[in-house]
């Protein structure tokens, strides 16, 4: 008893491809090398890199994507991990103005976009339930 040590972590990483004004995406860089850089280097004791998925830049066009995403994580067909431990999900989206790094501190599950994505949708002000 007590000897099981902490449940393992799973993290799921999603990024971006190209999108209007931003033809090399650089979360898609990222999120594409991640993996290899991990075996490469390692990760903590206890961590596991699961899914690395980089999604069209299409509010509507990615849902698809991101549910079999969502899936397979929740299933443990694309990791070593089941749905045992703590799973975290991290998404690197892009601002193409921005000159650093930022982490949100608020999401809000509605859709406005400044310019149409990559098939055409320019929502404005659209509630998203997921």
């Amino acid at each position: 008893m007590g000897s099981e040590g902490p449940a393992a972590v799973t993290i799921h990483v999603t990024g971006f491809k190209k999108f209007h004004g931003v033809s090399e995406n650089p979360t898609e860089t990222i999120v594409s090398n991640l993996k290899e850089y991990t075996e490469k280097k390692g990760l903590p004791k206890g961590v596991i890199l699961g899914s690395c998925s980089v999604l069209e830049t299409a509010g509507q066009g990615a849902l698809p994507q991101l549910y079999q995403a969502l899936q397979s994580a929740l299933t443990g067909k694309d990791s070593e991990s089941s749905c045992s431990g703590r799973i975290i999900w991290l998404h690197f989206g892009v601002n193409s103005g921005a000159s650093r790094f930022a982490v949100e501190r608020q999401a809000a599950n509605e859709a406005t976009f400044r310019c149409p994505d990559e098939m055409g949708w320019k929502p404005q002000m659209v509630e998203f339930h997921v």
